[in-house]
């Protein structure tokens, strides 16, 4: 292919903050291997005269300078030109987003999008861990009262999360049964996850790095004093950690059903050895943050993998 492209449907670059943020990792390491990006956010996807167009702009990376992105021109693209489509947007998983993977299909056989659009919309981050519930503390979904409660006195702390929402947002511990508080949830969010509270929480998460179906590496999450938020836009600290040979076990079954569903880059995470439920596949983050720590690019590993 002459065009050697990389689109990427994501949040505006002013929105991100590029000592931690992976979709301008991962630019930054194909740009320097003479690509083109091509950025544009989702409400700009349209089906025109049969074409899949994007209005966007090219733009260059550079983490040397305060400002770290340079538009430097604005166009319309037909998105079979690329070579590849990275689709990183932040969720909520909402109807908008969906609609951008049903757009996205009509051209994914003739370019290489990351996640795949159809994996993105089959897979939902939180209730595709079901098939995992062994290897999770005590868990149900549901939006019925009743069951919250019973679930409740059963597991005495219990943390309730919506299951399209993303980095540790409208997350609530429940020590006391709240009609109130539940009800408001359930009216906002519908269906929701509910969990048992794992207390070594307090001292890390591990989120693990999958790609192309391999374990590629992982750091933990620990929450700023007083939080149980794991999410490093919560204020949690980012450390260098191995794997347990439980976390490889189950993070190599993961990995492997995650391939055959066609998903090509995820992030999964451990709370005490055990699978906190979140199948990260919209757009998983870290990979910066890994390298910081320990040196490791994944970035080159993911393009290594993706040009195979």
């Amino acid at each position: 292919m002459t065009n050697k492209i990389v689109a990427i449907q994501g949040n505006h670059p002013s929105k991100l903050n590029p000592v931690t943020d992976t979709s301008v990792f991962l630019a930054n390491e194909i740009q320097s291997k003479k690509y083109k990006i091509f950025y544009y956010d989702p409400k700009k996807l349209s089906i025109f005269n049969s074409k899949v167009i994007a209005k966007g702009f090219f733009i260059k990376f550079d983490y040397e300078n305060k400002k770290f992105f340079k538009i430097l021109k604005k166009q319309v693209l037909d998105l079979t030109k690329c070579e590849f489509i990275l689709i990183r947007q932040d969720p909520p998983f909402n109807l908008e987003y969906i609609s951008t993977t049903y757009i996205l299909d009509r051209i994914k056989n003739k370019v290489k999008i990351i996640n795949n659009p159809t994996s993105i919309r089959n897979i939902s981050e939180k209730l595709y861990s079901v098939k995992y519930l062994r290897f999770m503390p005590g868990t149900i979904f549901t939006r019925d009262l009743s069951e919250i409660k019973i679930f409740l006195k059963k597991n005495k702390k219990i943390i309730l999360k919506p299951i399209h929402s993303f980095s540790g947002n409208d997350i609530h511990l429940l020590t006391k049964f709240n009609s109130k508080l539940v009800n408001k949830f359930i009216k906002k969010h519908g269906h929701i996850m509910c969990q048992r509270f794992i207390p070594k929480i307090s001292k890390g998460d591990k989120r693990v790095f999958i790609i192309n179906g391999k374990v590629c590496g992982a750091i933990s999450r620990v929450p700023k004093k007083g939080s149980f938020l794991s999410n490093m836009s919560k204020g949690a600290k980012p450390t260098n950690i191995k794997l347990t040979s439980k976390e490889i076990k189950i993070s190599k079954l993961i990995a492997k059903d995650l391939k055959k569903e066609n998903i090509f880059f995820a992030g999964i995470d451990f709370i005490d050895q055990k699978l906190n439920g979140d199948i990260n596949v919209t757009s998983p983050t870290g990979l910066k943050t890994l390298y910081d720590l320990s040196g490791i690019n994944l970035a080159k590993t993911f393009w290594k993998e993706l040009k195979a």
